[in-house]
């Protein structure tokens, strides 16, 4: 059969498995009707598997790392269908999100999975997506699921050609800015023309490689199978918007300051140390208006975002938040994150697992923000509800936070560890009241 290598970023998250914490990224769509079984296989038949060969190939490990096509490819190999306990509302939805984050992708299969749950709050229905994180990042998962909708105008998703023998033009710039930046530390005498863009590398790494292990606090400790996924009703995202003018804060300042407020509040319910803790961000590092290739693939990198939770005031907490992200959005952590994920891709298997260990130890949680489509999209004919999706945390993170915006309102969702966050639901109340304080106690008047 055919073979093709598989990149070292993708072959690590591949390999970066464990029982406790599977590299899957799980996402859920939900509509009021039921699309037409033929129309939604047509859809993936045509618009996933035919576009993207990672949908029909299999990860082989066989003197390297592999993807290898499947003869027979079979799409009903891939479609699960599901029926909840009656009435299915949100909770029984969210149950089975919980249950499906443990279970591990077939590996003699392509490694992905669809779960067509019918029916859901009355005559509707749920998609739950699994994929594993070798296949694509979070961000280009979101793509894919917005290229499989009907509307031509609701995406700009355009597809490369398939380049499977192509290198990573990104390792060579990212994998020699940080060679060069360990040859000026040796000939400091290199042209100053380079310079500054190799002391923000050289900076970035050594933050990233001297970055201490986060703080203790109730939210630390040894991760399980036991999971909890539950998500918020959605938020007017005009609402944020309008604060955040007020403010002089982006839309992300605010929904980021409601959930450290939220941290703040369980840890002291808890009776836990307090501590300003660590979020892992993931930071996109592929051209939004660019053709999503149609290998897929990993192209991002990690920031270390440390989130004011021992700010008290509100408004001096959302202030601060807006100074420290705007203190990252324009280092280097992304793309040397990207370059040593590449180079460990490349490393032995124990030297890959002690690199992963020693830069989760450095965060508490992982945060994403997926901005979706701002008008209602349609899949097989029916209308998108809503969606959420979550990638995975690796290491001992128990703690995952989502938020996506789709048409004109934001929705925001845990993923957690329930032996260290045994009470999710009440951690996603305590960010609703947050936000909610955020948006009423705004100043009026920018700042």
């Amino acid at each position: 059969m055919t073979r093709h290598r598989m990149a070292p970023a993708d072959a690590a998250w591949l390999r970066m498995d464990r029982p406790t914490n599977l590299m899957v990224v799980n996402s859920v769509m939900w509509f009021d009707e039921v699309p037409d079984p033929d129309a939604l296989r047509t859809v993936l038949r045509e618009r996933l598997v035919d576009r993207f060969p990672r949908f029909r190939q299999r990860a082989v490990v066989d003197h390297g790392t592999w993807w290898e096509d499947v003869g027979h490819f079979d799409l009903e190999d891939h479609l699960h269908p599901v029926l909840l306990p009656q009435p299915a509302g949100r909770e029984q939805l969210e149950q089975l999100m919980a249950d499906l984050v443990s279970q591990p992708l077939d590996r003699r299969r392509p490694l992905w999975d669809l779960y067509v749950v019918t029916p859901y709050r009355g005559s509707g229905c749920a998609l739950v997506f699994r994929m594993h994180h070798a296949i694509a990042d979070g961000i280009a998962l979101a793509r894919v699921l917005l290229s499989l909708t009907d509307d031509p105008g609701a995406d700009d998703v355009e597809i490369a050609a398939p380049a499977a023998e192509r290198g990573s033009g990104l390792l060579d710039i990212v994998g020699g800015a940080w060679h060069e930046a360990i040859d000026l530390a040796l000939h400091p005498l290199h042209a100053l023309s380079t310079a500054r863009a190799v002391l923000a590398d050289a900076s970035a790494l050594a933050k990233l490689l001297l970055i201490p292990a986060d703080r203790h606090t109730a939210l630390h400790g040894t991760t399980g199978t036991d999971k909890a996924v539950v998500w918020s009703d959605p938020i007017p995202l005009s609402q944020v918007k309008e604060v955040g003018h007020q403010t002089g804060a982006t839309v992300n300042d605010l929904l980021l300051t409601a959930v450290a407020g939220a941290l703040r509040t369980h840890l002291v319910r808890r009776r836990s140390p307090v501590h300003d803790i660590r979020a892992i961000v993931p930071f996109n590092l592929r051209p939004l208006d660019k053709p999503l290739p149609a290998e897929l693939g990993n192209k991002f990198g990690l920031v270390y975002l440390s989130l004011p939770l021992t700010v008290e005031r509100r408004q001096d907490r959302l202030a601060e938040m807006s100074r420290r992200m705007n203190a990252i959005k324009h280092s280097a952590e992304g793309l040397v994150a990207y370059a040593i994920l590449e180079l460990v891709g490349m490393a032995p298997e124990s030297v890959e697992n002690l690199a992963i260990e020693l830069f989760a130890a450095k965060g508490t949680g992982v945060m994403t923000n997926v901005p979706g489509p701002r008008r209602t999209v349609t899949l097989a004919g029916v209308p998108l509800r809503g969606t959420i999706g979550w990638v995975p945390t690796s290491g001992d993170i128990g703690l995952g936070v989502a938020i996506f915006s789709y048409a004109g309102e934001v929705t925001i969702g845990l993923c957690v560890d329930c032996g260290l966050v045994p009470d999710a639901r009440e951690l996603l109340g305590d960010i609703a009241t947050e936000l909610e304080a955020l948006l009423t106690d705004a100043p009026v008047g920018p700042r």
